[in-house]
């Protein structure tokens, strides 16, 4: 046990110490620093024995970048990895409604490798300009016409400084006579609108598109709802994510991110507002009759005010059975004039009006029970009653809440194939951000699923492995933090000892059993044994215990036996030494030399 806890105390010892310099490592500056590690230079001296032989990390795996080549048909693709803006066109147009100094789409787009890339010669397109309105577009191989196959739109994004306010989404244009690249700006149609967008601490993945009426030919917006997924990381962590939406002919969409579904739904059913309008609709021209009567409770007409009902009793009155407490001041005011108080030097009475010194308490009423004139405190009137009004009663005359009839929609339509949208012909992006630098890569437009898992195999997919290689392991995290603070070896080395000890220690040094001897030696309870193997042992040693008890009974009898005969032979061996001595006396007595003359 003495062993037990030197080793606990010696454990708490080295963790304090840890602990300790940890503590003082955080709260001191560089100078402090190397301070606290030359004290403990001692603790840490047979810790730094342990140390691997070298802590340089191994070799990160290199990953070597290769720009990534469709394997199937596609309506867009780009992957800017030419390093120019060939096939973009860079809007000059101006922006309705706002003022001449920021109305101009002036913002800069540039070719650029990512900051910090792991992955050299990997470009994308990136907005420069902060503040600014933006836009740039592309034109497609061929128009997308919505069919009998599914639409995927493809890009990635890296915000490289965060967000605070501002979007990265993209617009499919539609395909019109009207379309024009050079003059690209927030009015020109589109079809779909789809990507990240963030202001404040609304975090947004929009997914909308602009619907025909059938009836009116007029575009209305239809929003998806919001995902139930934290968008935040996407926007904060400032590593590159992957946006994708897939449209299918029989309605249904799904909006990943990283290749994981983070929204879903039909275009019939998840949209707002509706693409369909419902069938009927309250007659605009439809009006309240004067008599209609909402109301549910009505006071009672046969009800009377009771004759002894006072309206005018107050609620609260003086209470009569209040008594001054004594000592009460009644000549002393509450507040009186700062006696110590004076007129300032540059008081105007002219301008300022007479100066009279501030109000304090009066001192006299800190010792008193009050001051000043005397007044009995208020309660409440038990004959308060307040305006008599009738009951309510059950309105006979109810008819519910009044609702304008419903007639047929005269817009209804009903369009089943909401997916047949607007062709379109080129995308572009038509943004405003208070943040630079926002990089943007690897747009693909295609119908096959498997063709937009290959593209973001050969693109995202290596911009991720080669950041995943380019991250150090926990191990790895772990040699640099102690090389930096060679205290932490102390702190690892207890992290690990210290569960292997106390593991061995509770396991290897159980409570030991005390046997049945020992509690035949006090009189300690035996615990109850329940299970019958030990009553059988049980019964079993009681058994011996007899039988030995019985042996030692025989025992003790055949020695007592033994006893008594060695007693009579002690006793005749005595009788025979007598007889013996007793004829021996007998013989000298008769000798000739002792006898005596005989007398004549």
């Amino acid at each position: 046990m003495e062993l037990k806890w030197l080793l606990y105390v010696t454990l708490l010892a080295l963790g304090t110490l840890a602990i300790q310099a940890h503590d003082m490592d955080d709260d001191n500056d560089g100078d402090d620093v190397v301070d606290i590690e030359d004290d403990l230079d001692d603790g840490v001296e047979e810790v730094e024995e342990l140390k691997p032989e070298t802590s340089t990390p191994p070799p990160t795996p290199k990953v070597t970048y290769k720009a990534p080549i469709p394997t199937g048909e596609v309506y867009f693709v780009e992957s800017f990895d030419k390093g120019t803006l060939d096939g973009w066109i860079l809007s000059r147009a101006k922006k309705d409604d706002t003022d001449d100094e920021i109305a101009k789409y002036d913002g800069k787009w540039e070719v650029q490798d990512m900051k910090d890339t792991k992955l050299p010669g990997d470009k994308g397109l990136v907005l420069v300009t902060r503040a600014k309105h933006h836009a740039i577009s592309s034109k497609l191989s061929k128009p997308f016409v919505f069919d009998t196959k599914p639409l995927i739109i493809q890009y990635e994004v890296n915000f490289q400084n965060g967000i605070e306010c501002g979007g990265a989404y993209v617009k499919l244009l539609s395909k019109t006579p009207e379309l024009n690249l050079d003059q690209f700006h927030d009015k020109t149609p589109y079809t779909i609108m789809f990507g990240p967008d963030k202001c404040g601490e609304d975090y947004k993945l929009h997914f909308i598109f602009r619907h025909k009426n059938p009836k009116t030919g007029k575009y209305e917006e239809k929003h998806a709802k919001r995902p139930d997924a934290d968008l935040k990381t996407y926007f904060t962590d400032k590593k590159t994510h992957l946006y994708t939406l897939v449209l299918n002919p029989d309605n249904t969409f799904e909006i990943l991110v990283d290749q994981t579904v983070v929204n879903s739904g039909n275009l019939l059913n998840d949209m707002s507002p509706p693409v369909n309008p419902p069938r009927e609709i309250e007659d605009p021209n439809d009006q309240k009759p004067e008599d209609w009567d909402e109301r549910p409770k009505i006071p009672d007409p046969d009800a009377v005010k009771p004759d002894d009902w006072d309206e005018d009793a107050p609620a609260k009155i003086a209470d009569e059975n209040a008594v001054k407490p004594e000592g009460w001041l009644d000549d002393e005011p509450e507040y009186v004039a700062d006696p110590d108080a004076e007129k300032p030097e540059d008081w105007d009475e002219d301008m300022d009006g007479e100066w009279e010194a501030p109000q304090i308490a009066n001192p006299k009423c800190e010792t008193a029970p009050g001051c000043g004139t005397w007044q009995r405190p208020m309660i409440d009137n038990p004959n308060y009653k307040g305006k008599w009004k009738p009951p309510m009663i059950d309105n006979v005359n109810y008819q519910g809440i009044w609702k304008p009839r419903k007639i047929p929609n005269p817009d209804f339509f009903e369009d089943l194939e909401p997916f047949k949208m607007t062709p379109f012909s080129a995308v572009g992006l038509e943004l405003w951000s208070m943040t630079s630098d926002i990089f943007f890569d690897n747009f693909i437009i295609c119908t096959e699923r498997a063709v937009a898992d290959d593209w973001a195999s050969d693109g995202w997919g290596l911009k991720k492995a080669a950041d995943g290689a380019a991250e150090p392991g926990v191990v790895g995290q772990m040699m640099a933090a102690a090389e930096e603070r060679p205290w932490l070896w102390v702190v690892y080395i207890l992290t690990v000892a210290l569960p292997v000890f106390l593991v061995v220690l509770f396991y290897c040094s159980g409570k030991k059993q005390p046997s049945a001897a020992e509690y035949k030696k006090t009189d300690a309870p035996q615990p109850d044994v329940m299970d019958e193997e030990k009553e059988e042992e049980k019964d079993k040693g009681d058994k011996e215990e007899e039988e030995e008890e019985e042996a030692n009974e025989e025992k003790l009898g055949s020695d007592a036996d033994i006893g008594s005969a060695s007693q009579e032979e002690d006793e005749e061996e005595d009788e025979e030494e007598r007889k013996a001595a007793s004829e021996e006396e007998e013989t000298v007595n008769r000798s000739p030399r002792n006898r005596k003359p005989r007398k004549d």
